[in-house]
């Protein structure tokens, strides 16, 4: 699948919350991490999901909100995930962020060069990422 999002994971559908609507569907990773997605019933269905199913998660760097993990700061978004800074690629008015997560895993995150310094941003420096359930794009193998 070529999509224009950076980040792709592919993993385990590990849970499905069903609701009236909408499903709460988690996704764990082969490093443990777990990424949760709000999508509707009529997709878990037209997808196929269920428990221990092949699905990927699509998350789009702009979507991804980065914090200081000793800052204790605490957001309503279901996914945190920590990692260290890998890379950054300083731009005219944004930086990417790419973080490795501990099972391996790279997510990118693209955030204003100001807000990377705000955070003193350096490779080799924990990193807390975060991104709502909502902006998950799940998909599987056709």
């Amino acid at each position: 699948m070529l999509t224009s999002a950076r980040n792709q994971f592919t993993g385990k559908v590990s849970a499905i919350e069903s609701g009236a609507v909408n499903d709460e569907i988690d996704i764990t990773l082969s490093g443990g991490d777990i990424i949760t997605a709000i999508i509707t019933r009529r997709s878990t269905a037209s997808l196929g999901l269920s428990i221990g199913s092949e699905a990927v998660a699509i998350i789009k760097a702009p979507w991804i909100i980065l914090a200081n993990p000793e800052s204790g700061v605490r957001l309503s978004t279901r996914n945190h995930l920590q990692g260290l800074v890998s890379a950054i690629n300083q731009g005219a008015v944004n930086t990417e962020v790419e973080i490795k997560l501990p099972g391996g895993d790279k997510l990118v995150a693209i955030v204003t060069q100001e807000s990377a310094m705000a955070l003193g941003l350096a490779v080799g420096k924990p990193v807390s990422a975060f991104f709502k359930a909502s902006h998950v794009i799940v998909g599987v193998s056709s």
